[in-house]
Protein backbone atom coordinates (compact mmCIF):
# COMPACT_ATOMS: atom_id res chain seq x y z
CA UNK A 1 0.00 0.00 0.00
CA UNK A 2 3.00 2.20 0.57
CA UNK A 3 3.96 2.58 -3.14
CA UNK A 4 0.70 3.15 -4.16
CA UNK A 5 0.35 6.13 -2.06
CA UNK A 6 4.15 7.37 -2.82
CA UNK A 7 2.52 7.04 -6.92
CA UNK A 8 -0.45 8.78 -6.17
CA UNK A 9 1.32 11.88 -4.55
CA UNK A 10 4.34 11.63 -6.38
CA UNK A 11 2.41 13.41 -9.37
CA UNK A 12 1.75 15.99 -7.58
CA UNK A 13 5.52 16.75 -6.68
CA UNK A 14 6.21 19.87 -8.93
CA UNK A 15 2.87 21.63 -8.02
CA UNK A 16 3.19 21.41 -4.35
CA UNK A 17 7.05 22.61 -4.62
CA UNK A 18 5.71 25.75 -7.27
CA UNK A 19 2.75 27.11 -4.88
CA UNK A 20 4.69 26.32 -1.44
CA UNK A 21 7.84 28.31 -2.29
CA UNK A 22 5.53 31.12 -3.59
CA UNK A 23 3.55 30.98 -0.06
CA UNK A 24 6.45 31.21 1.79
CA UNK A 25 7.88 33.71 -0.64
CA UNK A 26 4.42 35.88 -0.05
CA UNK A 27 4.77 35.28 3.84
CA UNK A 28 7.87 37.03 3.90
CA UNK A 29 6.67 39.85 1.19
CA UNK A 30 3.18 40.37 4.04
CA UNK A 31 5.59 40.71 6.60
CA UNK A 32 7.63 43.47 4.95
CA UNK A 33 4.10 45.10 4.00
CA UNK A 34 3.51 45.19 7.71
CA UNK A 35 6.58 46.55 8.38
CA UNK A 36 6.43 49.56 6.34
CA UNK A 37 2.95 50.25 7.11
CA UNK A 38 4.27 50.59 10.98
CA UNK A 39 6.61 53.18 10.08
CA UNK A 40 3.87 55.19 8.23
CA UNK A 41 1.79 57.08 10.94
CA UNK A 42 -1.54 56.36 10.68
CA UNK A 43 -4.19 55.59 13.35
CA UNK A 44 -4.88 51.60 12.83
CA UNK A 45 -5.39 49.14 16.17
CA UNK A 46 -4.72 45.33 16.34
CA UNK A 47 -8.26 44.90 15.55
CA UNK A 48 -7.81 45.55 11.88
CA UNK A 49 -4.61 43.83 11.92
CA UNK A 50 -5.84 40.88 12.99
CA UNK A 51 -8.94 40.88 10.92
CA UNK A 52 -7.31 41.85 7.63
CA UNK A 53 -3.74 41.52 7.90
CA UNK A 54 -2.89 38.48 9.59
CA UNK A 55 -5.47 35.81 7.96
CA UNK A 56 -3.02 36.71 5.36
CA UNK A 57 -0.31 35.44 6.46
CA UNK A 58 -2.16 32.66 8.07
CA UNK A 59 -3.59 31.69 4.16
CA UNK A 60 0.01 31.67 2.88
CA UNK A 61 0.99 29.61 5.94
CA UNK A 62 -1.96 27.01 5.31
CA UNK A 63 -0.69 26.72 1.97
CA UNK A 64 2.76 26.31 2.77
CA UNK A 65 2.08 23.76 5.48
CA UNK A 66 -0.75 21.35 2.99
CA UNK A 67 1.95 21.43 0.29
CA UNK A 68 4.27 19.88 2.73
CA UNK A 69 1.59 17.27 3.84
CA UNK A 70 1.32 16.66 0.27
CA UNK A 71 5.20 16.41 -0.22
CA UNK A 72 5.87 14.16 2.67
CA UNK A 73 6.37 10.24 1.68
CA UNK A 74 3.42 9.04 3.39
CA UNK A 75 2.88 5.70 4.45
CA UNK A 76 -1.25 5.29 3.96
CA UNK A 77 -3.39 7.59 2.31
CA UNK A 78 -5.37 7.91 5.19
CA UNK A 79 -2.64 9.57 7.32
CA UNK A 80 -2.57 12.02 4.88
CA UNK A 81 -6.35 12.83 4.76
CA UNK A 82 -6.48 13.13 8.29
CA UNK A 83 -3.15 15.93 8.06
CA UNK A 84 -5.37 17.98 5.35
CA UNK A 85 -8.53 17.38 7.01
CA UNK A 86 -6.98 18.94 10.25
CA UNK A 87 -5.59 21.67 8.35
CA UNK A 88 -9.15 22.20 6.22
CA UNK A 89 -11.03 22.31 10.47
CA UNK A 90 -8.49 24.87 11.36
CA UNK A 91 -8.87 27.07 8.53
CA UNK A 92 -12.37 27.02 9.37
CA UNK A 93 -12.09 27.76 13.07
CA UNK A 94 -9.43 30.39 12.15
CA UNK A 95 -12.06 31.75 9.41
CA UNK A 96 -15.05 31.35 12.38
CA UNK A 97 -12.98 34.02 14.22
CA UNK A 98 -11.47 36.24 12.07
CA UNK A 99 -15.13 36.89 10.47
CA UNK A 100 -15.80 37.42 14.49
CA UNK A 101 -12.90 40.01 14.60
CA UNK A 102 -13.72 41.65 11.29
CA UNK A 103 -17.31 42.59 12.29
CA UNK A 104 -15.86 43.73 15.92
CA UNK A 105 -13.39 45.83 14.80
CA UNK A 106 -14.20 50.19 14.08
CA UNK A 107 -11.09 51.18 12.12
CA UNK A 108 -12.67 50.34 8.95
CA UNK A 109 -16.09 49.26 7.73
CA UNK A 110 -15.73 46.90 5.58
CA UNK A 111 -17.98 46.64 2.13
CA UNK A 112 -19.28 43.76 -0.21
CA UNK A 113 -15.92 43.16 -1.90
CA UNK A 114 -14.12 43.02 1.44
CA UNK A 115 -16.77 40.28 3.10
CA UNK A 116 -16.18 38.32 -0.07
CA UNK A 117 -11.90 38.24 -0.17
CA UNK A 118 -11.94 38.21 3.43
CA UNK A 119 -14.07 36.15 4.98
CA UNK A 120 -16.90 34.22 1.96
CA UNK A 121 -14.00 33.18 -0.11
CA UNK A 122 -11.48 31.90 2.70
CA UNK A 123 -13.74 29.57 4.41
CA UNK A 124 -14.87 28.17 1.33
CA UNK A 125 -11.66 27.28 0.93
CA UNK A 126 -11.40 25.95 3.89
CA UNK A 127 -14.31 23.90 3.92
CA UNK A 128 -13.48 22.38 0.33
CA UNK A 129 -10.43 21.31 1.52
CA UNK A 130 -11.99 19.18 4.52
CA UNK A 131 -14.71 17.96 2.57
CA UNK A 132 -12.12 16.67 0.04
CA UNK A 133 -10.10 15.39 2.96
CA UNK A 134 -12.71 12.98 4.05
CA UNK A 135 -13.19 11.77 0.55
CA UNK A 136 -9.34 11.38 -0.22
CA UNK A 137 -8.88 7.41 0.66
CA UNK A 138 -11.80 7.00 -1.38
CA UNK A 139 -11.82 8.59 -4.52
CA UNK A 140 -7.76 9.73 -4.42
CA UNK A 141 -7.53 11.48 -7.99
CA UNK A 142 -10.82 14.16 -7.24
CA UNK A 143 -10.01 14.94 -4.05
CA UNK A 144 -6.34 15.74 -4.74
CA UNK A 145 -7.18 18.20 -7.55
CA UNK A 146 -10.31 19.66 -5.47
CA UNK A 147 -7.06 20.13 -2.60
CA UNK A 148 -5.05 21.71 -5.35
CA UNK A 149 -7.78 23.90 -6.22
CA UNK A 150 -8.97 24.89 -2.49
CA UNK A 151 -4.53 25.87 -1.98
CA UNK A 152 -4.85 27.84 -4.97
CA UNK A 153 -7.58 29.79 -3.81
CA UNK A 154 -6.08 30.41 -0.55
CA UNK A 155 -2.99 31.64 -2.48
CA UNK A 156 -4.80 33.88 -4.82
CA UNK A 157 -7.04 35.13 -1.62
CA UNK A 158 -3.80 35.72 -0.10
CA UNK A 159 -2.21 37.96 -2.63
CA UNK A 160 -5.53 39.56 -3.85
CA UNK A 161 -5.67 40.67 -0.35
CA UNK A 162 -2.03 41.68 0.05
CA UNK A 163 -2.72 44.09 -2.93
CA UNK A 164 -5.68 45.17 -1.47
CA UNK A 165 -4.08 46.30 2.07
CA UNK A 166 -0.91 48.12 0.22
CA UNK A 167 -3.60 49.92 -2.40
CA UNK A 168 -5.74 51.30 0.89
CA UNK A 169 -2.80 52.04 2.15
CA UNK A 170 -0.86 54.05 -0.66
CA UNK A 171 -4.11 55.34 -2.22
CA UNK A 172 -7.09 54.96 -0.47
CA UNK A 173 -6.44 56.07 3.46
CA UNK A 174 -4.25 59.54 2.10
CA UNK A 175 -7.08 60.44 0.19
CA UNK A 176 -9.73 59.85 2.79
CA UNK A 177 -7.39 61.92 5.07
CA UNK A 178 -6.89 64.85 3.02
CA UNK A 179 -10.78 64.96 2.41
CA UNK A 180 -11.15 64.92 6.40
CA UNK A 181 -8.29 67.10 6.79
CA UNK A 182 -10.25 69.50 4.11
CA UNK A 183 -14.30 69.17 5.88
CA UNK A 184 -15.25 72.53 7.95
CA UNK A 185 -15.57 71.61 11.94
CA UNK A 186 -18.67 70.95 12.24
CA UNK A 187 -18.71 71.97 15.91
Amino acid sequence: MGEGVLSTLHGWDSFYVIIGSSAAALTGLQFVVIALIADIEMPGTMREVDAFGTPTVVHFCAVLLISAILSAPWRALSSVALAVGACGVAGIVYMAIVIRRARRQTGYAPVTQDWIWYSILPMLAYVTIAAAAIGLPRGETTALFVIAAAGLLLLFIGIRNAWDTVTYIAVERPAADAQQRNRPDQT
